[in-house]
C-alpha cells in the first residue's frame, strides 16, 4: 500500500491536494505540522481514504513550531474528530504519551509509534532494542525509519519487518536517502503495511521519497515482468 502525506499552506490547498491523491494512494497522511492554523475538522470530513494525522517533532524532520504540549494536544483532537491514524514519536514526553493514549480509549482511532533517524542507520543490535521499545508502547503499528548512506544499509533496516511480524506487530519501515529508495520499493512487498510517496517532486516530506506516480509504474512494471515469466 502507498501513503501520500499531504502537507499545504491552507485548507482548500490541503483538500484540493487530498481530492487528487484519492485516487491512486491507499491512505494520506496529514502532516499538520506543516500546516500553519490547520482545520482538522475541515479535512478529516472530506476524506475518501483512511487518514494519518502526523503533528512531527521538529527533531525528527517536523516544522511544528509550539510547544510539545499544543504539538500533541493537535493529535489528541484529531482522535476526537475521528482520525484513523494517530502517528506521535515514541521519543516525546512518557506523560504526553499518556495523555494521548487515554484520549484513544473509545475512540476509532489507531496509534502508531515512531522513531526516525536522519543522521544514519544504526547497527541491527540497535534497531532490534529500538524495536522492542516502540513495541513496548502497545502500538497498532511501529514505524522505525533511518537514513541510508549506502544501500547496504537498507538490508539491516528492512530486516526489522520479518521480526516484527514474527512478533505480532505490524510494522512500516525503509530508508531515507537516494541510497534508500530501493528500500520504499521493497518494503511493502516483505510486509511493511505501506511505503509513501508524494504526489509530486517538490512535495517529497523526506529525502529520498519516490511519487506516487513513479511508485505506481514500478510495480506495474513489477507485475508485468511476472506475467512475461
Amino acid at each position: 500500500m502507498i501513503c501520500v502525506p499531504i502537507a499545504s499552506t491552507g485548507a482548500d490547498e490541503a483538500l484540493e491536494k487530498m481530492r487528487r491523491a484519492s485516487p491512486l494512494a491507499d491512505i494520506i497522511e496529514l502532516r499538520v505540522d506543516r500546516m500553519p492554523d490547520v482545520d482538522l475538522q475541515k479535512l478529516l470530513a472530506a476524506r475518501c481514504k483512511p487518514v494519518i494525522v502526523t503533528n512531527r517533532r521538529r527533531e525528527e524532520g517536523g516544522g511544528f513550531a509550539g510547544t510539545e504540549e499544543q504539538r500533541v494536544e493537535l493529535l489528541k483532537e484529531a482522535v476526537r474528530l475521528g482520525a484513523d491514524y494517530v502517528d506521535i514519536e515514541a521519543a516525546t514526553d512518557p506523560g504526553l504519551k499518556k495523555g494521548l493514549r487515554e484520549t484513544l480509549v473509545g475512540s476509532r482511532s489507531q496509534l502508531i509509534v515512531s522513531w526516525h533517524d536522519f543522521s544514519g542507520t544504526p547497527s541491527a543490535e540497535f534497531l532490534r532494542a529500538k524495536l522492542s521499545a516502540c513495541m513496548a508502547e502497545s502500538p497498532a503499528i511501529v514505524k522505525i525509519v533511518t537514513l541510508a548512506s549506502v544501500t547496504a544499509d537498507c538490508l539491516r533496516l528492512l530486516d526489522l519487518i520479518p521480526c516484527a511480524r514474527q512478533q505480532g506487530q505490524a510494522i512500516i519501515a525503509f530508508c531515507m536517502g537516494r541510497p534508500g529508495m530501493i528500500s520504499r520499493i521493497m518494503a511493502p512487498m516483505l510486509g511493511s503495511l505501506f511505503s509513501y510517496a508524494s504526489l509530486e517532486p517538490k512535495e517529497a516530506s523526506a529525502p529520498g521519497q519516490l511519487t506516487l506516480r513513479q511508485m505506481k509504474e514500478i510495480y506495474r512494471s513489477m507485475e508485468e515482468g511476472q506475467d512475461d515469466d
